[in-house]
């Protein structure tokens, strides 16, 4: 058995870094994840006049409930989806005029169902060139609160960002939802927001969020659960075991049930609630699966770039937001799998892959760390494999490739 160490949670780190900016008091944030998209919060919130202090494996935010120390100031968001969307929020909430900008890659993405929930509470918003996209500016002056619609089928991150800013309003929120993708990623901001002291009800399709105050904390972040999934499915794929430490049963990742995929396919998977282990078959190999994966979809690449090498069909249903993220998921996967020589399928919101015989490819990433990530693992089982764009993956993992090198050695030693 190979105990490898999973750096911290991009999503966990993100939030924890809103919910100290928002607390009284200082937080102490330990094991955060340090890439390029946590980066670009840091620097986010620096320029929004929050003071932080940060040391290896461990950072210290000094929060500011009434929302920035400044009243005017530029954030470049870089290809940080939770930094585009949860620091405008955390800015709304404060006094002054705030101009956000991305990436071309982030300019792409979706902002809109956000942007609209903010202005139906007031807040002067104005999108500079896109309607519904980056860049945007926001002449702040609070937040009244209120009752809210929002559709959240293109991102859970766009609810995230509202509950997270509940509490700084002047009244609480009501928010309704009419779509909803990516439940655990909500059911994560939730449970950080009861640490950090306020508590979400829930009615039905609405969230009841309280205008109360945060207080700091001395917060562990936990191994990300998503990075995790890459190194869950090299053992799964080459009949090795691996044990991550710091992701078990209480996790609160949704990205974790990726283990119990690899079950259902075959893998021998213990989790227990301090670690995940996940052996793979040494014989009969891995088989092939339907699964819908509309919770952990961040993990649907992982699964693509796996099912070539099983023993039936692998389809993945109701992965629609797929399509907008970094890149288009789904159709990434189909060009690689395809220049594979993989026989695959693609619908508006599935994947179907048929085992074949992989050959050598030249991986087209699109800039997505995940993508990158996930064909990587196949490169395990087929010579040939190489990345237009290996250095993508510093979004969330900047050791990842050198990660991987060490665990091939470190079961080679243990063969």
């Amino acid at each position: 058995m190979t105990v490898f160490e999973v750096p911290g949670s991009k999503s966990i780190t993100a939030r924890a870094l809103f919910l100290a900016a928002a607390a009284r008091g200082t937080t102490v944030l330990r094991k955060p994840l340090d890439s390029d998209d946590t980066a670009a919060f840091v620097e986010g919130l620096a320029a929004l006049g929050y003071r932080l202090d940060r040391t290896p494996g461990q950072w210290r935010v000094e929060g500011r409930p009434q929302g920035p120390a400044v009243t005017q100031a530029h954030v470049f968001c870089r290809d940080g989806a939770t930094t585009s969307r949860f620091l405008p929020t955390l800015s709304a909430a404060g006094h002054g005029e705030f101009h956000f900008d991305a990436s071309s890659q982030m300019r792409r993405r979706p902002l809109g169902p956000l942007t609209q929930a903010l202005r139906s509470m007031g807040v002067d918003l104005v999108h500079e060139i896109e309607e519904g996209h980056h860049p945007l500016t926001i002449r702040a002056d609070g937040i009244k609160g209120g009752h809210i619609t929002l559709d959240a089928g293109l991102s859970s991150q766009f609810l995230s960002a509202l509950l997270l800013v509940g509490p700084l309003t002047a009244e609480g929120l009501a928010i309704t939802v009419t779509d909803l993708v990516s439940v655990p990623y909500v059911e994560i901001t939730m449970a950080m927001m009861e640490r950090f002291g306020v508590g979400v009800e829930r009615d039905g399709d609405t969230y009841l969020v309280p205008s109360r105050p945060y207080t700091a904390a001395d917060y562990l972040i936990e191994p990300d659960a998503s990075t995790a999934s890459y190194f869950l499915a090299a053992a799964a794929l080459t009949g090795r075991s691996i044990t991550i430490p710091g992701l078990g049963s209480h996790s609160l990742q949704g990205d974790l049930q990726f283990a119990q995929v690899l079950s259902r396919m075959g893998a021998d998977v213990t989790i227990t609630p301090e670690s995940v282990t996940v052996t793979g078959p040494a014989s009969a190999g891995l088989r092939g699966v339907t699964v819908n994966m509309r919770d952990i979809s961040d993990t649907m690449p992982t699964l693509a770039a796996i099912a070539p090498f099983v023993s039936g069909p692998v389809r993945i249903e109701d992965v629609y937001n797929t399509r907008v993220k970094e890149c288009d998921r789904l159709e990434a996967c189909a060009e690689n799998l395809r220049a594979m020589g993989v026989p695959v399928q693609v619908g508006r919101d599935w994947i179907e892959i048929r085992p074949g015989q992989p050959r050598p490819a030249h991986i087209a990433c699109h800039g997505d760390h995940r993508i990158a990530m996930a064909f990587s693992i196949a490169g395990l089982v087929t010579a040939g494999i190489s990345l237009d764009d290996p250095e993508c993956v510093k979004k969330t993992f900047p050791g990842f490739h050198a990660a991987l090198v060490a665990l091939q050695a470190a079961w080679q030693q243990t063969a």
